[in-house]
C-alpha cells in the first residue's frame, strides 16, 4: 500500500515537473508582444476593435503603451478589462456628462438639478488663491471620476510594471521645459489623466514642478517606450486621419487641431519603423469629440474592420512570436466585474483637506457610519455633495485595497469663493436675454450659501437669495427679488393692451426640506407692485392702476422624477401649490383672503426606445370675492410661470392672454426622439374655464394643436413650434435658441 502510494506521489511530481518544464518553454521560447496604441481623442475608441480582433485570433499581449486615449485604452486593458469589456464600458458612458465639467445632479435636490438644466456655463472660482485646476476650458473632474472609479483597487501608487496585470507605459508632456514624461509607476487615474489632456480644452496635471499635457505633443505612437520595456514584437494602432491641405484650414478649431497634429509627428517615423504590424484604422468623418453613441459604434468597428483586413498578417505573426496557429493563452484579465454597480467592503473612511464641521456634514448626511459598503453610485454621490454642499473646488473619492475590503478617502480641494453661472437665450417673443448667477458660499460651521441673480432683457429680474445648509435634507430660505415687467396682453389672439409694472418680493421659508426628486416648500411671502403704466389698444381705454402690496401664506410640492430636463422618456413630474392672499395678514380690502389652488401632473410612457406619450393634467382654481387682476390666470407660451408666476401654457397659444378664475386643461404630447438629440413633438390640448368651479362644463371648450422641432444641443434646445387654436383663430411660429429662464 505505501509502494502504490509513493509511486502515485512520484507520477504526480514528474508530471508536474514535466507540465512545469513545458509551460515554461512557451513562456521563455516565445516572444515577448507589445500593443502599442495612439493618441486621437474619440476616434482612439477603434483601439477596442482591434484589441477584439487580436483576443480572437490568440495573440498573447506582454505589454501595453499608449498616449491619450491609447493610454485611457491601454491602461484599463492592463488591469483587466478585455476588448468586450472596453466596448460595454465605452457605450456605457454619458460622454456628453464626462468631457464636461456638469455636477451629477441626478441625486442632488430639484432646485440643483434645475439650476444645472438653466445655465449654460458654470465654473468655480477661488478668489484670493491660484487655481492649481485651471488652465482650461475643461478641468476634467468628471474625466478624473470615471478613472477613479474604472480603477478600482488600482488607484493608489503603483509600479505599472510589476502591479499591473499587463505591464504598461504612457506618456505626457512637461510644458515647463517641453520635455517627454514617461509613467511607468503612480497612480493609474492621475497617469491617464495627464496623459489626454488636450491644451486649452483639458486643464493640465500638476504633479510636483511638472505641469503635464498631452502626451501626443511628443511622443502620439511610444513604440521606442515598448521596446525598452522588453518588447520584441510590436503591434501597433494609429487613428489619424490624412494630412489636411490648406482649403480644410478654414476654422479656428480645424486649425487648433492642425497644430496639435503636426506636433504629434514627433517621434512617429521612427516608431513605425520599429513596428513589426501597423494598423491604421480609417477615422475619417470623426474627430477628436466624436463621442455620441453613433460615432462610438462605428469607431470601434471601423477598428475592428481594420484588423481583420490584416487577418493573414496577424496568423503569420503567430510564429514569429513563436507560437503556433492553435495556441490560444489563456486571458489572464477576464472581463472585469461591473464596476459602476459592485460594491467594496469599507474598512474605514479618511477625509483629507476637510473641516471638521464638513466631515460631520457627510457623516450624518449619507450615514457613513452605518455605510459598511459603497459602490460607484455613493462615490459620485459623495464627490458631487462635497462640490455642491460644502462648496469644494475640488473633490476626490479614492478606494485603497486594505485587508479584505477597501479603505474610503476623501479628499477636497479649496474652497470655492464663488461659483458663476452664465446662461443666454434668443426667442421670437422676448429677443435675447441674459441671465447671471453668482453662488457665494459663507464660511460658517453650518454650510450656509448666498445666490445672486441678474436676468437682462425685456424681463429684467434681480434675486437675492440666503440658504442654509444643515446637516439633514431642509434648507431654511430667505430670498429678495426684483423683477421689471413689460407684458403684452392679447384678448382672443389680438393684441389689447401692454402693461409695466415692477414687483417687489421677499420670501421667508423656513420650512424647505429637498431631496432627490421631491421638494415640499411652506412660508410667508410679501410683494408690492409698482404699476408704471398699462397702455390700452384703440378699443379699450387706458387705466391708471393703484400701487398696491399683498401678504400671503404659501405651501407648495414638487416631485419630479423625469430622465431629461426638456425631453424626458421615462418618469413623471407632479407640482402644487396652495396660497392664501392678503393685505394685512389675514384680510383682502377688508373681506376674506384670495385662496389659490395649482397643480399640474404629467407622466411618460416609452413606446420602443424613442417614441414617448406624455398625458399631462393642470389647472388653477381661484376663490375669493376679491381677485387682484395681477393674480389673475394667464394661458399662452411652452412653458409653466415663463413671463408671470400664473403663466400656464396651452398648445396653439403662442401670446398670454387671461381666462376666468377657474381654469383646467389636459394635454397629450407625442414625442419622436429621431437620431441622438433631434425631436419631434405634437400636442394637442383642451381646456375649460368659468368664473364658478361648478360652471366648468358649461363653456365651450378651447382646443390647440402644436407641432415642433428642436435639436438638443449643449447651449440648449434650439428649434421652432408651430400651432393652431380655436380661441386665437391665427396659426404662430414660436422660434427658441438656449435653455428656458
Amino acid at each position: 500500500m505505501k509502494k502504490c502510494l509513493l509511486l502515485t506521489i512520484l507520477a504526480v511530481v514528474i508530471s508536474s515537473i514535466v507540465n512545469a518544464q513545458t509551460d515554461s518553454t512557451v513562456v521563455v521560447n516565445r516572444k515577448k508582444v507589445a500593443v502599442v496604441l495612439s493618441g486621437g481623442g474619440a476616434k482612439g475608441m477603434a483601439h477596442i476593435g482591434v484589441l477584439k480582433v487580436l483576443e480572437r485570433a490568440g495573440i498573447p499581449v506582454d505589454i501595453v503603451t499608449g498616449t491619450s486615449m491609447g493610454s485611457i485604452i491601454g491602461g484599463l486593458y492592463a488591469i483587466g478589462y478585455n476588448s468586450h469589456s472596453l466596448d460595454s464600458m465605452a457605450r456605457a458612458q454619458d460622454w456628453s456628462y464626462v468631457i464636461t465639467d456638469k455636477e451629477d445632479m441626478s441625486h442632488q435636490s430639484l432646485s440643483d438639478r434645475k439650476k444645472q438644466n438653466t445655465y449654460l456655463f458654470s465654473t468655480g472660482l477661488t478668489i484670493g488663491k491660484r487655481d492649481m485646476q485651471a488652465g482650461g476650458i475643461i478641468k476634467g473632474k468628471n474625466l478624473a471620476e470615471l478613472f477613479q472609479q474604472l480603477c478600482v483597487g488600482y488607484a493608489d501608487s503603483l509600479d505599472f510594471t510589476r502591479d499591473l496585470k499587463i505591464p504598461f507605459a504612457c506618456v505626457a508632456t512637461n510644458i515647463i521645459d517641453n520635455s517627454e514624461v514617461d509613467f511607468h509607476s503612480g497612480r493609474l487615474p492621475q497617469a491617464m489623466r495627464a496623459s489626454m489632456s488636450i491644451p486649452a480644452a483639458f486643464s493640465p496635471v500638476r504633479i510636483g514642478d511638472m505641469v503635464l499635457v498631452d502626451g501626443g505633443l511628443k511622443n502620439n505612437y511610444p513604440a521606442d517606450i515598448a521596446r525598452e520595456m522588453g518588447a520584441d514584437i510590436i503591434i501597433g494602432v494609429t487613428v489619424q486621419g490624412a494630412p489636411k491641405v490648406s482649403e480644410d484650414l478654414g476654422r479656428t478649431m480645424s486649425i487648433l487641431s492642425q497644430i496639435i497634429d503636426v506636433n504629434c509627428k514627433n517621434k512617429l517615423e521612427e516608431n513605425l519603423n520599429i513596428t513589426d504590424l501597423h494598423l491604421q484604422v480609417d477615422t475619417r468623418g470623426y474627430g477628436s469629440a466624436s463621442f455620441s453613441h453613433a460615432a462610438i459604434d462605428t469607431l470601434i468597428r471601423r477598428g475592428e474592420e481594420e484588423a481583420m483586413r490584416h487577418w493573414d498578417d496577424i496568423i503569420a505573426l503567430k510564429q514569429l512570436i513563436g507560437i503556433d496557429d492553435t495556441f490560444r493563452p489563456t486571458i489572464l484579465h477576464p472581463s472585469r466585474p461591473q464596476v459602476m454597480t459592485e460594491k467594496q467592503r469599507v474598512i474605514s473612511y479618511t477625509f483629507e483637506n476637510m473641516t471638521p464641521p464638513a466631515e460631520r456634514f457627510l457623516k450624518q448626511k449619507f450615514h457613513l457610519s452605518r455605510k459598511d459598503s459603497i459602490d460607484a453610485k455613493l462615490e459620485q454621490e459623495l464627490t458631487t455633495s462635497m462640490r455642491v454642499d460644502l462648496f469644494y473646488q475640488t473633490a476626490e473619492c479614492r478606494l485603497v485595497p486594505e485587508g479584505d475590503g477597501v479603505r474610503v478617502i476623501l479628499s477636497a480641494g479649496n474652497r470655492k469663493s464663488v461659483q458663476l453661472h452664465a446662461g443666454v437665450r434668443y426667442d421670437t417673443e422676448e429677443y435675447a436675454a441674459v441671465q447671471l448667477g453668482l453662488d457665494i458660499p459663507l464660511k460658517t460651521a453650518v454650510p450656509i450659501n448666498t445666490d445672486i441673480t441678474i436676468r437682462l432683457g425685456k424681463r429684467l429680474m434681480a434675486r437675492g437669495e440666503l440658504t442654509v445648509h444643515p446637516r439633514n435634507f431642509t434648507r431654511p430660505t430667505l430670498s429678495y427679488t426684483f423683477s421689471r415687467n413689460d407684458v403684452d396682453i392679447y384678448t382672443e389672439g389680438d393684441l389689447d393692451y401692454n402693461i409695466r409694472y415692477n414687483q417687489f418680493q421677499a420670501e421667508l421659508l423656513p420650512f424647505n426640506f429637498n431631496l432627490r426628486h421631491f421638494e415640499f416648500q411652506m412660508g410667508l411671502r410679501w410683494d408690492f407692485m409698482h404699476y408704471r403704466n398699462k397702455l390700452g389698444s384703440e378699443t379699450s381705454k387706458q387705466v391708471t392702476l393703484e400701487n398696491e402690496h399683498f401678504y400671503s401664506y404659501r405651501a407648495r410640492m414638487n416631485y419630479n422624477s423625469e430622465d431629461d430636463w426638456y425631453f424626458p422618456m421615462r418618469g413623471s413630474r407632479f407640482k402644487a401649490e396652495y396660497a392664501y392672499l392678503t393685505d394685512n395678514f389675514a384680510e383682502l380690502d377688508g373681506k376674506s383672503g384670495m385662496s389659490e389652488v395649482s397643480a399640474n401632473w404629467r407622466t411618460s410612457f416609452t413606446i420602443g426606445s424613442r417614441f414617448t406619450l406624455q398625458p399631462m393634467l393642470y389647472g388653477r382654481l381661484l376663490f375669493g370675492s376679491i381677485i387682484p387682476p395681477v393674480f389673475g390666470n394667464t394661458i399662452g407660451g411652452e412653458w409653466f410661470g415663463h413671463y408671470v408666476e400664473q403663466q400656464m401654457p396651452f398648445a396653439g397659444i403662442g401670446n398670454m392672454e387671461y381666462v376666468d378664475h377657474q381654469f383646467v386643461a389636459t394635454q397629450l404630447q407625442a414625442q419622436q426622439r429621431i437620431g441622438g438629440n433631434n425631436y419631434v413633438l405634437l400636442r394637442v390640448a383642451a381646456g375649460q374655464q368659468a368664473a364658478e368651479t361648478k360652471e366648468l362644463l358649461d363653456h365651450s371648450t378651447f382646443i390647440g394643436l402644436q407641432a415642433a422641432y428642436y435639436y438638443n444641443t449643449m447651449f440648449g434646445p434650439i428649434g421652432a413650434t408651430f400651432g393652431y387654436s380655436n380661441r386665437t383663430k391665427n396659426p404662430y411660429v414660436f422660434l427658441n435658441l438656449g435653455y428656458e429662464f
